[in-house]
């Protein structure tokens, strides 16, 4: 959120002044190149977001949302996400004060409920897959696996960016850059917790409706 806060902080004549002098800073640059990435992920979600409304009802005779889905473990799921949107927005409370220790402690427990909320889905999947409700069942299914999945695949390279930015904090303390990092981050975790609300609610809530 800093970084949106930098480029909203200059003035009109201080970027007149950049252009006239040359390139952008460098903050300003990763700062509109990384709100390009996340305009760029949420357009591909809508777009599997749409392919999965269309998709909903084409079961081909096979296993429907509301004989498959388990909501218990959906809420469960969905209270990891959550749980974790909270520590990550205490990590970044802690990193505006430079508090090391609260933001390892915010970061590995931010991590842990990622990764509970990993091994749930993947328990998920294994346990449709084996009733025989895999991706190749039905159109419903293939739009649900690619849409969830893909999720999931974000939540794990989330996971594997918080790992990597620890260690550059240890290794490097709070320098801008990796302050800068640490708050892209933190936006995208929260943007992916967005994506989940919405995939719990038009994926589980409306798929176990009759």
């Amino acid at each position: 959120m800093n970084v949106l806060v930098e480029v909203n902080a200059l003035s009109k004549a201080e970027l007149l002044d950049v252009s006239a002098a040359g390139p952008a800073p460098k903050r300003i640059i990763a700062g509109f190149g990384f709100w390009i990435f996340l305009l760029s992920d949420i357009v591909m979600f809508s777009a599997l977001f749409a392919s999965y409304a269309v998709l909903a009802k084409a079961t081909a005779g096979g296993p429907t949302g509301a004989q498959l889905f388990d909501l218990r473990n959906a809420a469960m799921e969905t209270a990891f996400l959550l749980l974790s949107s909270y520590s990550c927005g205490l990590m970044s409370l802690a990193i505006n004060s430079r508090h090391q220790f609260g933001t390892f402690f915010g970061a590995v427990v931010t991590f842990l409920l990622g990764a509970g909320f990993l091994n749930l889905e993947l328990r998920e999947f294994q346990d449709m897959i084996a009733v025989g409700a895999s991706p190749q069942r039905s159109a419903f299914l293939s739009a649900f696996f690619t849409l969830v999945a893909c999720h999931g695949l974000h939540v794990a390279v989330g996971l594997a960016w918080l790992v990597l930015m620890m260690i550059q904090l240890s290794r490097r303390g709070f320098q801008q850059v990796v302050v800068r990092r640490l708050h892209c981050f933190s936006l995208f975790w929260h943007a992916l917790d967005i994506i989940w609300v919405l995939i719990f609610t038009i994926v589980y809530l409306m798929g176990v409706l009759p």
